[in-house]
């Protein structure tokens, strides 16, 4: 049953790191922006989160610098996309392209680097239940705002107004601009805070969820992450949930590997891919499901004054 308790807990662990990007990408969804740079964003994010930690000895201020990285990309690329009107998609793919090309170049003195002694994180009483304390209260405290945040994300989207002026530029920039709404300000928000989530869970990836730097760490968690944005249909309990449904195929690997259970290495590491493919065909099936749920704008430029 320990080995269960323990598989739970990886996979809260496991699926915060795609959570957390792919609540950045949904805003940035929601505001009509597609971006196909969060995997070199998280890497860059990795970087900097991870040299900050060698460098100040605090989790926390690593966590400033991934979230500031991630923040920094994601205000070029909103620039290049919104006001210059280059491809999202080609300018997304460049983004990811430069990501894994810079923070190769900037970790490789920090490879061999160790992090500080990792602090321990548990509820009082809670932590020292049989079973569901390990699994449930042992967590890093991103764990938690993750959790949060999605109910934070719920709230702002359907409960205030400028979640409702966000939701309405990713609909119909054209009627938002009528009304006297800044368009293009407004969608230059959304890609920085989806940027800066997405940079903490760079962040998180390599601080805690490893915790060490390899060039490539990444390795495909954005592309899911942004596959999870479609999954979801564009919820974010539902990212939340999917997010942890993908963490427990990633983890279960591990768990198998550790119950001697004999299948090939191959097979298990390209499960989390397999189930991302099989999820998109099956709900790639009703795409009228899609596209009631989709934002009416997604992808689309947006030119004031025509």
């Amino acid at each position: 049953m320990e080995s269960y308790a323990l598989l739970f807990a990886s996979t809260l662990n496991a699926g915060t790191v795609l959570a957390l990007a792919a609540l950045g990408l949904l805003i940035n969804e929601k505001a009509g922006i597609v971006n196909l740079g969060a995997e070199g964003i998280m890497l860059c994010s990795a970087i900097a989160g991870f040299a900050a930690v060698i460098h100040s000895g605090s989790d926390w201020v690593g966590f400033a610098a991934g979230m500031g990285a991630g923040a920094l990309l994601a205000a070029i690329f909103g620039l290049l996309v919104i006001w210059l009107n280059t491809n999202q998609y080609a300018t997304g793919l460049a983004l990811s392209l430069f990501g894994a090309g810079f923070s190769a170049f900037a970790g490789i003195k920090y490879v061999q680097e160790k992090l500080p002694e990792r602090a321990s994180y548990a509820f009082p009483v809670l932590g020292d239940i049989p079973l569901v304390g390990p699994a449930l209260f042992r967590q890093h405290p991103i764990v938690y705002l993750t959790i949060a945040a999605v109910a934070g994300l719920i709230w702002f989207l359907y409960r205030t107004r400028a979640g409702l002026v966000l939701r309405s530029v990713g609909e119909s920039p054209e009627s938002a601009h009528a009304l006297g709404y800044p368009v293009r300000r407004i969608r230059l928000l959304a890609v920085v805070a989806g940027g800066a989530l997405c940079g903490l869970s760079g962040a998180y990836l390599a601080i805690v969820y490893t915790p060490l730097w390899v060039e490539g760490m990444v390795a495909g968690k954005g592309w899911i992450a942004l596959a999870l944005t479609t999954f979801a249909t564009w919820r974010p309990a539902r990212v939340l949930l999917g997010a942890y449904l993908f963490g427990g195929v990633t983890m279960l690997q591990f768990h198998l590997q550790g119950t001697g259970v004999d299948v090939p290495s191959e097979f298990l590491n390209m499960l989390p891919y397999v189930a991302t493919i099989v999820v998109l065909a099956l709900i790639s099936r009703n795409p009228a499901w899609i596209r009631v749920n989709m934002p009416a704008s997604l992808g689309k430029p947006f030119y004031p004054g025509t």
